[in-house]
């Protein structure tokens, strides 16, 4: 059975008043379980794309179901993204006056855990990413890779279906970038969620099941011809 996570069918987005058209008809399929790098020039949709699947902005036409909900009809989106999207950005995102701990117990203060359930699945996540160590560090103590480490158990704290990540190597070097690879690949499995993952490196798109292209607004395949 080869179920699907996300299907997105016609999908359509526009900005400044209708002149910029980000999405242009985009489809889109993903299985539940499967690693989907998504690769494209600057200004290709690839990040609105992802902040669709995420419902952190909504479309103008089309359809989009992730995690069999129909994110063009669902009011709650606040609920929807808590429940079952990780996100994991460039920057990271962390808050700098709370410590590690803290800031990967954050997604979870919606879910009516008591404070003991909240640290022990924190402390689980922050040992399964090596920094059981620096939990009471403050995010400015910390390297880049660590960082990005913070923010990787931060997005699977909730045991989302799903995690966006938005060129979360992109700020760090290419020694750093490939331990926060593995990591995420690795935890891709040992979680089973489903990882979608933008990026402008070939070397670390090639690490997806699958590959696919984003141009002015559409998905292409990797077996596809775009010229």
């Amino acid at each position: 059975m080869n179920e699907h996570i996300i299907e997105i069918k016609d999908l359509k987005k526009r900005y400044d008043e209708g002149k910029i058209a980000a999405l242009n008809g985009l489809d889109l399929k993903i299985k539940k379980g499967e690693f989907v790098s998504i690769m494209g020039p600057s200004g290709s949709g690839k990040s609105t794309l992802l902040n669709m699947i995420g419902a952190l902005d909504v479309a103008d036409e089309g359809t989009i179901k992730v995690a069999g909900i129909d994110l063009m009809k669902t009011k709650d989106l606040s609920q929807f993204r808590s429940q079952e999207i990780g996100f994991v950005f460039q920057m990271h995102n962390l808050i700098p006056n709370l410590n590690v701990l803290e800031n990967v117990e954050i997604p979870m203060f919606e879910n009516n855990l008591n404070s003991k359930q909240m640290q022990e699945r924190a402390l689980e996540l922050l040992k399964a990413v090596g920094l059981e160590d620096k939990i009471r560090q403050t995010p400015n103590k910390l390297s880049g890779g660590e960082r990005q480490r913070v923010a990787i158990a931060r997005a699977l704290v909730n045991h989302p279906s799903i995690i966006l990540a938005d060129e979360p190597t992109g700020s760090l070097d290419s020694k750093t970038g490939d331990i926060i690879l593995k990591l995420l690949r690795d935890l891709h499995e040992q979680e089973n969620v489903t990882l979608v993952m933008v990026t402008h490196e070939p070397y670390v798109a090639k690490m997806a099941d699958r590959i696919v292209y984003v141009r002015d607004g559409k998905v292409y395949e990797e077996d596809d011809k775009i010229d």
